[in-house]
This record gives structure tokens, C-alpha cells and sequence, in this order.
């Protein structure tokens, strides 16, 4: 029986350099390509123009207000306290000036959660949370007050802090910009 030998020939110099060239060439498309790729997604202002804001709660405090953009309005996200809670929701509503029960600013079983826009309805200044005779929000430019509930209560603000559309997707996320959750 004749017997085979197999001879494993060695890496050579020029087999490296094969292989870096290659490499080297990859890297180097890869390179040219990435920004015209780049360019077909839409740029952050567009993005940012319209896209909901997904806003995680679970670090938020009781009593905490957290300030979110979208749409590159300021919102304010509040966890009220159940005090506060219980004050707006006690409130004679033929003293306001612009009446909505405070059911009507937060979603169902989700009370503790307000979502409203964060510019003063008279000339759009940024009211100081947890200030006021109400403890929601004072604006020191012209003395408006909101409740806890971001009802106009005094001042020379006309309505109430609008509600923008948001969504539960969870008891700890919601999606601002998004009127009901998806599926």
C-alpha cells in the first residue's frame, strides 16, 4: 500500500498582505458608503418635529415634576401625592374660571399621573412648579396661578394648562404625542 503525504504549506508574507489589503479595502468602502446611507434617514429636527416621546415614570417621585420636550414644547409630568390629589378633586368647580373637573386632565385609574403643556396661557412664560398659593404652578412674570391639576385659579392666565395627547402603554411608560396605545 502506497503511503500519502499531505504537506500544509505555511502563511506566507504575501498571504498577509492578501488579507490586510482585503481588509483594508473593506474598512475603507465601509467608510465611503456610511455617509450616504447616513443620508437617507430623516434628520433629528424632523424627527423630532413629530415623533412621540416615550417617557418612563418609574423613577419619578411622589410629588415630583418632570419636564419632557416634544414637538419642542415643554411638557410637565406629575406624580401628585394623594393630598393633592384629594385638593383638586374637592375644588368647587363654579370657582373657576375655566371649570373641568379634575377627572377630565388625567386618565382613568391613573390619577396620580398629570400630563400638561408647560407654558403659561398668557403670554407662554414657564410657571414654577410646587409654588403658589395652590401648590401646582406659579408664573413670576405676571402672577398666574394653577392648582395641582394646572387649573387657572388667579392671575391674568385664561385657561387652564392644555393636556397634550398621551397614552399608557404601561402603569410605568407612556408615549406623549400618541392619543391611544398600540398593541
Amino acid at each position: 500500500m502506497a503511503e500519502t503525504t499531505t504537506h500544509v504549506a505555511e502563511p506566507t508574507r504575501r498571504d498577509f498582505l492578501f488579507i490586510a489589503t482585503g481588509a483594508a479595502a473593506a474598512v475603507g468602502g465601509a467608510t465611503l458608503v456610511w455617509p450616504f446611507i447616513q443620508s437617507l434617514a430623516p434628520d433629528a429636527a424632523t424627527v423630532a418635529a413629530g415623533a412621540p416621546v416615550e417617557v418612563d415614570l418609574s423613577p419619578i417621585a411622589a410629588g415630583q415634576i418632570v419636564k419632557v420636550f416634544w414637538r419642542g414644547k415643554l411638557i410637565f409630568v406629575r406624580n401628585r401625592t394623594p393630598e393633592e390629589i384629594k385638593a383638586a378633586e374637592d375644588v368647587n368647580l363654579a370657582s373657576l374660571r375655566d371649570p373641568q373637573p379634575d377627572s377630565a386632565r388625567v386618565k382613568p385609574d391613573h390619577a396620580q399621573w398629570l400630563v400638561v403643556y408647560g407654558n403659561c396661557t398668557h403670554l407662554g412664560c414657564v410657571p414654577l412648579g410646587n409654588q403658589g398659593e395652590y401648590n401646582g404652578w406659579f408664573c413670576p412674570c405676571h402672577g398666574s396661578v394653577f392648582d395641582t391639576s394646572g387649573r387657572v385659579r388667579g392671575g391674568p392666565a385664561p385657561i387652564n394648562l392644555p393636556i397634550p395627547p398621551y397614552a399608557f402603554v404601561s402603569d410605568t411608560k407612556i408615549i406623549i404625542g400618541q392619543e391611544e396605545a398600540t398593541a
